[in-house]
């Protein structure tokens, strides 16, 4: 059993920026295997628009919607103090605290959350989970210790409305919910979205009609310069009494009351627990434990069945195939191509889940368009947008790993084709002028208003990295994926691997005379860009020695190396611009421009890491034992942000606080990549507890 206890210090105050300090900056993530997801701060206080617990993935157009924002938790002992054990911030008052003080502890058990609470000598436990492949929310509230009953009342709260939508939008006017009973459910509806059903089981459970509203606060928005303050709306209350020991679950769906009643909350908590178990159990065994372990269970989060493309899926088990893909990060992202590549390896080979890797990469095969795979799938939108020059070239990257741990002849078959017409489409010139300069070679890449690199922060109409030109990780990328494409035809169609390995000579002679800064001792970011040559120092420079075929001499290695160590690494990943630079920015914080200005310039990327090791191991003899000393700092972020999981970025300077999303499939993968790669058995974190 993989457990995380969690503890802190610093006390919630009136103004606490959640950002800042525990425990409202600490948030726990639960999701279905859809893209659905229930999450919030480990006091139970909304702070994001994203927090609820049942963020249900509905087909499209609905999208991800939070369907079940809250549930005031209400614990009345029998010498009559009442508790609120979660609550919320409203427009004019602070969040009763009263049941945060209660909390005697919180932790993770086989990555689901678990609260203890202790007031007046009676000791309450709570449990949340979701089962796999449901839009469904169970709540088991158990009375552990008590001298006499205790009441529990419970008041759900909702506005229902597109996850990312603004707080204070309104989808559903408040007189157009409707509430009924429908045997032992009560389904609550509103617009166009499907009905919500609650159930409390559990004896003698009642539900009493106390309508009402609240303006609600949320902090975390409010930080970050979005609307803050928005309307929930509860259909009244349930509420029991519990003696010792018994205990009572709590369910919202929107699935079908069939489906529902099929598994009992109790089979279905133990039915979670055993996949959670195989999930270990197929990992290697240097990651059935410690922060390894952990982070198998985390993998899981992001590798989901499309909820909204039901026309693909249907396509897809008619040919025995599944539909599948990864979700980039949580809350707000959906599916992209270039985080899905890159993650594959990590998420799917390194975690023993191969045949979902073999999905995975059938699944974006069938979206190749013009030599390009999508970059990503919008929230409400069955198609992919193909604005990327970099994610098709990771797409032959991911592919050589799966085939190095499966030898899967049959999908590489299957794909190969696809593959000769994306070197095609890149060596005539694709979308976004995306082209292989015939003068030398390289691939050059970009259109004006477009970010197509990974570094692609934009706002309105500023592309606050353009990157345009022959980009340094492109053409490392494109070296590989032609000195890969010719290894596959070289039985099947010799003439043409001897075509693509010459395009690949041509590159590596012009890259390695054109992209050494010998000034610098590195390679320039960018050239032939609008402005000649980038001198930038950034971390893409490493991909010239991390991918399995390097564009970049060796002779030139231990000087690229140094100057990213030295300048660039962190112990929470690589810097994206070394300090120094005009445009350096150590914080990523305030509004929508401030902290876009900020993304790719200074902010660490936990995912670079991976290709950092990757790259160190080829200077320094593959001495995997001192390469994990690059991931210890890794330990101790597991229980900060996003508990048990690693977040998208950090600030570039010391104290490296966590940021962006709390939850990213890159960051996760890399890391427990190079973990399994240094086999670290041991890898067991200043937190993690093994039982």
């Amino acid at each position: 059993m993989i457990t995380r206890p969690t503890d802190w210090s610093t006390p919630i105050t009136d103004d606490d920026v959640p950002e800042e300090g525990a425990p409202l900056s600490r948030e726990w993530l639960v999701t279905n295997g859809l893209g659905g997801f229930a999450s919030g701060t480990i006091p139970g206080i909304p702070t994001r628009r994203y927090h609820g617990l049942l963020v249900a993935a509905l087909p499209a157009p609905l999208g991800r919607t939070l369907m079940l924002n809250h549930l005031r938790e209400q614990l009345t002992t029998a010498d009559g103090i009442t508790v609120s054990l979660s609550e919320q911030e409203t427009k004019n008052h602070k969040a009763d605290l009263s049941g945060f003080r209660c909390l005697q502890s919180f932790h993770l058990e086989m990555g689901l959350p678990v609260w203890r609470y202790e007031t007046g000598g009676v000791v309450w436990e709570k449990k949340l989970f979701l089962p796999y492949q449901q839009n469904t929310v169970h709540i088991r509230y158990q009375l552990i210790s008590a001298r006499s009953p205790a009441r529990l009342t419970l008041h759900p709260a909702v506005h229902f409305r597109p996850q990312e939508a603004s707080v204070d939008q309104m989808f559903v006017p408040v007189k157009d919910y409707v509430l009924s009973a429908h045997e032992d459910f009560y389904e609550l509806r509103g617009g166009d979205f499907p009905p919500l059903r609650l159930r409390l089981q559990g004896r003698d459970a009642a539900f009493i009609d106390r309508r009402r509203c609240e303006n609600i606060f949320f902090r975390l928005e409010n930080a970050r310069g979005y609307s803050a303050v928005g309307e929930y709306w509860s259909p009244g209350a349930f509420s029991l009494e519990l003696q010792e020991g018994e205990s009572v679950v709590f369910t919202a769906s929107t699935e079908s009351a069939e489906t529902l009643r099929l598994l009992p909350p109790h089979e279905a908590y133990e039915v979670e627990l055993k996949r959670r178990h195989h999930l270990l159990e197929m990992a290697p065994p240097c990651a059935r434990s410690g922060v390894a372990g952990e982070l198998v269970l985390a993998a899981d989060q992001f590798i989901v069945t499309p909820a909204g493309r039901v026309q693909e899926a249907a396509l897809a088990k008619a040919s025995g195939e599944e539909i599948k893909t990864i979700i980039a990060g949580y809350h707000w992202f959906t599916d992209w191509g270039r985080d899905t590549m890159i993650s594959l390896e990590g998420l799917t080979l390194a975690t023993g889940r191969h045949h979902e890797a073999r999905y995975i990469l059938r699944t974006f095969a069938n979206y190749v368009r013009d030599g390009l795979i999508p970059n990503m799938f919008p929230e409400h939108d069955k198609h992919g947008l193909y604005h990327t020059a970099d994610a098709t070239l990771w797409f032959f990257h991911a592919l050589h790993r799966y085939l190095q741990v499966t030898h899967d002849q049959e999908t590489l078959r299957a794909i190969l084709p696809k593959l000769v017409s994306i070197v095609e489409h890149h060596l005539h010139g694709t979308l976004f002028n995306i082209r292989v300069d015939a003068r030398d070679g390289l691939l050059y890449q970009g259109k004006e208003g477009y970010q197509l690199t990974w570094m692609d922060a934009k706002v309105n109409d500023w592309v606050v990295t353009p990157r345009r030109g022959k980009a340094v990780e492109l053409n490392a990328l494109w070296y590989n994926a032609l000195q890969l494409l010719a290894s596959w035809l070289d039985e099947e169609d010799p003439e043409q691997a001897t075509a693509l390995r010459e395009h690949a000579g041509r590159a590596r002679v012009a890259f390695n005379e054109r992209f050494w800064y010998e000034q610098g001792g590195y390679l320039y970011d960018v050239i032939d860009g609008p402005q000649g040559v980038d001198t930038a120092c950034r971390p893409n420079q490493i991909f010239a020695i991390a991918l399995d075929y390097p564009i970049l001499e060796p002779q030139y290695w231990p000087a690229v190396l140094q100057v990213v160590q030295s300048r660039l690494l962190t112990p929470v990943g690589l810097r994206s611009l070394a300090r120094g630079h005009p445009e350096y920015k150590a914080c990523y914080k305030g509004d929508l421009v401030t902290r876009d200005a900020a993304y790719h310039q200074g902010t660490v990327w936990g995912w670079l890491i991976g290709s950092f090791i990757d790259a160190w191991l080829k200077v320094n003899r593959n001495d995997l034992s001192a390469a994990k000393q690059f991931l210890t700092g890794f330990e101790q972020h597991l229980g900060e942000a996003g508990i048990g999981t690693i977040s998208e970025i950090f600030d570039a300077e010391e104290p490296f606080m966590p940021r962006g999303c709390i939850a990213q499939a890159w960051s996760v993968a890399e890391v427990l990549r190079c973990l399994v790669k240094c086999g670290d058995a041991d890898a067991q974190g200043s937190g993690a507890q093994h039982q």
